[in-house]
């Protein structure tokens, strides 16, 4: 179920308006709308991007990285990926370990 839909200016001016009286709730029962909607309004108004981007393009929006970020992140990527292997390896050996003192001990995977 989808809810209705509403101009950029109604949302501005609800989002002022809940600002300038301080209660949010009254805003939306005047206005005939849900105050979790107003609280989600106002917390996305916040962001600096919000003021200069259109409706349409908030929606398609996607976040893509600059090239320092990208290999920052890849560099983490593989950070990651090794220290991920290391510690497979040494719950490995540690499971070896454990079956040659208890030849009974069974791990189920």
């Amino acid at each position: 179920m989808k809810g209705k839909r509403y101009p950029k200016e109604f949302k501005d001016q609800l989002i002022q308006e809940a600002e300038e009286i301080g209660n949010v709730l009254q805003v939306a029962k005047r206005h005939e709308i849900s105050p979790k909607t107003l609280y989600r309004w106002i917390n996305l108004s916040k962001h600096t991007a919000w003021q200069h981007t259109s409706g349409k393009a908030k929606k398609t929006a996607v976040y893509i990285p600059s090239n320092q970020e990208f290999k920052q992140l890849e560099k983490e990527n593989d950070k990651l990926k090794k220290i991920l292997g290391e510690k497979d390896l040494e719950i490995a050996i540690l499971r070896d370990l454990i079956k040659k003192k208890n030849p009974g001990f069974q791990t189920e995977y």
